[in-house]
């Protein structure tokens, strides 16, 4: 381990640093300023394609333009760093340092098209939205669909296993394990459904959202339809009407959603880690690994703790940010700025849960045994069962005649519910149907029939 990681006051650059290493190329600050670059040079190639600018570029030359961004490295991330030390801003010293590689290319004569009638905000509100993108769909969202088939193989592998629910943390009507994790997948699908196909936006329309001075210098050109082009060859779409910055609505909805989906994995790890204190899982024993730096004994869900602090820590912030981002003074002030830099933050502490709660599944362990036993101490949960059959048979108040029964009783058995079937008003047949059910087979549709 560096002293760069022992030193770092944030754990995901810290203690947590290699887990977090794919987020590195969409959220870093090395990432922020590449896709910058790209943006501006994109921009300039799309200007060259404007009659009106006069610029003429071969197919080498567009080729070595694209190399200042398909080359950029971590020295040229330095020197625009270097730039904004004199410029004390973020964006222009993108602009100068890609004029410098004009310079180099020959292309002294068309640098100062670099950046034409653009507000910072064009670049920023352009990058992060695709970087957001990006980092979603190559990184994220590949490993919660990897969870999501992670439980769902696990449900498939528990589906028949009768399983005692608690309603209220009470003994409750049977149900199968493997339904309930399921309940958890077909949850979790229908977000990422949502997550998955989500576009972003971006702001393109110059320092005040009106192409003022587009339109100025080249009142014949449609900047508009420049601009939604613009966007979509980029993979995004612009918003058509905006301040000098992004409204950040879609941003706020990605998050939204990306906090019901972490919601709903907060309630599956606070699932496991009870079935695992009930003793239905068991967790696989890792050699030279400790539990407890007192009780030899102990093996803590610490996987699934882990991925609950993270997905709290993680909603905490992402909540912030959906709050926070589209609310903008006037047509803009500065606060979207700092707080834009942060998108990595909540996320990375997305991909530590994730990577947390995968490894937590790997170590369960079904202890049948456990949940046979709380099955058979529960003989109460089949009155439910009974009593509905004694309703079509016409009995009165079967309702009635279970609760006298079974409610606060504690001691209802097989033998008790046997010997209260055979007090029943009802045929011999109907008896024997009723003597048949008992709490490992009152489960309903099994997993396969849903």
């Amino acid at each position: 381990m560096s002293l760069e990681i022992l030193h770092a006051i944030s754990p995901i650059d810290g203690r947590y640093r290699g887990k977090t290493e794919s987020l590195r190329a969409y959220f870093s600050e090395y990432a922020l300023i590449k896709y910058r670059v790209f943006i501006e040079i994109k921009y300039f190639i799309a200007l060259s394609e404007v009659n009106a600018f006069n610029i003429t570029l071969d197919k080498d030359q567009k080729a070595q333009i694209m190399a200042i961004h398909t080359s950029f490295d971590d020295e040229d991330a330095l020197k625009i760093k270097s730039i904004e030390k004199v410029t004390n801003h973020d964006v222009k010293a993108v602009e100068y340092f890609i004029k410098e590689k004009f310079d180099g290319l020959n292309l002294s004569h068309y640098k100062e098209w670099i950046h034409f009638g653009l507000t910072s905000q064009d670049i920023n509100n352009t990058a992060m939205p695709l970087m957001l993108q990006d980092g979603l769909r190559n990184t994220i969202i590949p490993m919660m669909v990897e969870v999501v088939a992670e439980i769902e193989s696990l449900a498939s592998v528990f589906a028949d296993i009768p399983l005692l629910a608690k309603t209220h943390g009470q003994p409750a009507s049977p149900t199968l394990l493997g339904k309930e994790l399921f309940v958890f997948v077909e949850r979790l699908k229908h977000q990422l459904s949502q997550l998955s196909t989500m576009q972003q936006s971006g702001k393109f329309g110059g320092a005040t959202g009106n192409f003022n001075a587009h339109k100025v210098t080249f009142p014949n050109e449609d900047w508009k339809a420049f601009g939604d082009q613009f966007l979509v060859d980029l993979g995004i779409r612009r918003l058509s009407t905006t301040t000098q910055i992004s409204h950040y609505d879609d941003e706020a909805q990605t998050f939204h959603t990306c906090v019901r989906i972490q919601t709903i994995l907060i309630d599956f790890c606070r699932d496991v880690w009870t079935y695992i204190s009930m003793e239905y899982f068991k967790q696989k024993v890792v050699a030279n690994e400790v539990g407890s730096s007192a009780m030899p004994h102990k093996v803590n869900p610490i996987d699934f703790e882990n991925a609950e602090g993270n997905l709290m820590y993680s909603n905490a912030i992402l909540e912030f940010l959906a709050r926070k981002l589209p609310i903008s003074r006037l047509q803009r002030d500065l606060t979207d700025s700092t707080v834009t830099r942060n998108i990595g933050v909540p996320l990375s502490h997305t991909i530590i849960a994730l990577q947390s709660i995968k490894k937590g599944i790997s170590k369960l362990q079904i202890n049948k045994d456990a949940i046979e036993k709380d099955l058979n101490d529960n003989w109460a949960v089949v009155a439910e069962a009974i009593q509905n059959i004694l309703r079509r048979e016409g009995v009165e108040n079967p309702y009635e005649k279970l609760k006298a029964l079974t409610r606060g009783n504690h001691k209802i058995t097989k033998t008790t519910i046997a010997d209260f079937i055979k007090t029943l008003p009802v045929s011999d047949h109907i008896k024997n149907e009723l003597a048949e059910i008992t709490p490992s087979n009152y489960v309903g549709y099994s997993y396969s029939e849903k």
